[in-house]
């Protein structure tokens, strides 16, 4: 079933392991905050006799950073695109996977953003846009002189190809 998800031509290129490690903080910084503050709120107010809802949200962040910490890797790793002669095929998801083919001749304008973690990693997305918002696609964590290349490629071949890139 998996050969359903293989580009025709070539291999998948694979987005940086950054892009993992930028998530992570993402999720695990600020539950690891919420159960610092709920475990002091546990310890200081031992006598009120709601101490256990503290410890229901401290072991509620724990798990949500645990399960942050590991999501992030395995998403990291399901991301790929491939660049075919007449259009881009970008994969995603893990237990629900996707497969976009953008025709080079569709692509309006291609994005490139990096937000201030992001740029702190050196890694971007890049964003294909078309006319028809269901076929845009993104690829993050792509480290920023990969995703300038790229962003450069699919202008000129979308120009090539007659798109008002």
């Amino acid at each position: 079933m998996d050969a359903l998800f293989e580009p025709a031509v070539g291999e998948w290129k694979r987005v940086s392991p950054k892009l993992a490690t930028a998530r992570r903080i993402l999720i695990t910084v600020p539950a690891a905050v919420i159960a610092l503050v709920q475990l002091v709120v546990v310890l200081v107010l031992p006598k009120t006799g709601v101490w256990w809802i503290g410890a229901a949200v401290v072991a509620v962040a724990l798990a949500v950073a645990v399960w942050g910490w590991l999501w992030a890797g395995r998403n990291q790793r399901s991301w790929g695109y491939a660049e075919n002669a007449d259009d881009l095929l970008v994969t995603s998801g893990v237990m629900f996977k996707r497969l976009v083919a953008i025709p080079y001749g569709r692509m309006q304008f291609v994005d490139v953003e990096a937000g201030p973690l992001a740029r702190a990693y050196g890694i971007a997305t890049v964003t294909l846009h078309t006319a028809s918002p269901e076929t845009a696609a993104d690829i993050p964590g792509l480290p920023a002189d990969q995703a300038t290349a790229l962003r450069n490629r699919l202008t000129e071949l979308g120009e090539a190809h007659g798109a008002g890139v």
